[in-house]
């Protein structure tokens, strides 16, 4: 990663630059209200990736349940893509939750998001199933998992 970047937990003085990038990234973005029971939520991590002091390049939300660690949303924001900044969050939650003794990952995609499935699978992940018309607009969504204790290691490109 990038020296000036760094991941850190986030603050209530980060929500602004949180729904901006939300805002900037998804279609049906999360409200601030949603942001806040992840943030009051104990099962729930919210990370930031900053560039520099100023800039929020992405975020990533993830939930401890069972067992497994769960990717519920991760975003760069559209000036920060094909930097490495999703990467560098997938592995920073994964790493985490193998320090934890989590034995997996999981994710939902939407299945048109060809350049996320692609970062997904170089990281290790596999695909197990389709949830037909998932998403409020009727995109389907693709399930995707990862082992953490006997699964790939994540690569280092």
């Amino acid at each position: 990663m990038n020296e000036a970047r760094r991941i850190a937990p986030f603050e209530l003085a980060d929500m602004d630059a949180l729904l901006a990038v939300e805002r900037a990234c998804n279609p049906n973005p999360w409200s601030r209200d949603l942001f806040m029971r992840e943030y009051d939520n104990p099962r729930s991590s919210l990370d930031l990736l900053w560039d520099g002091e100023e800039a929020l390049a992405g975020y990533l939300v993830s939930w401890y349940l069972h067992g497994e660690l769960q990717i519920m949303n991760v975003a760069t924001a559209p000036a920060f893509r094909r930097q490495g900044v999703g990467r560098s969050l997938l592995r920073h939650a994964m790493a985490r939750a193998r320090q934890r003794g989590l034995e997996r990952t999981t994710l939902e995609v939407r299945t048109g998001n060809a350049g996320a499935i692609a970062l997904y699978e170089a990281l290790g992940f596999r695909r197990d199933a389709v949830r037909r018309r998932y998403y409020v607009d009727g995109e389907d969504a693709l399930l995707m998992s990862r082992e953490e204790v006997a699964g790939p290691a994540v690569r280092s490109t």
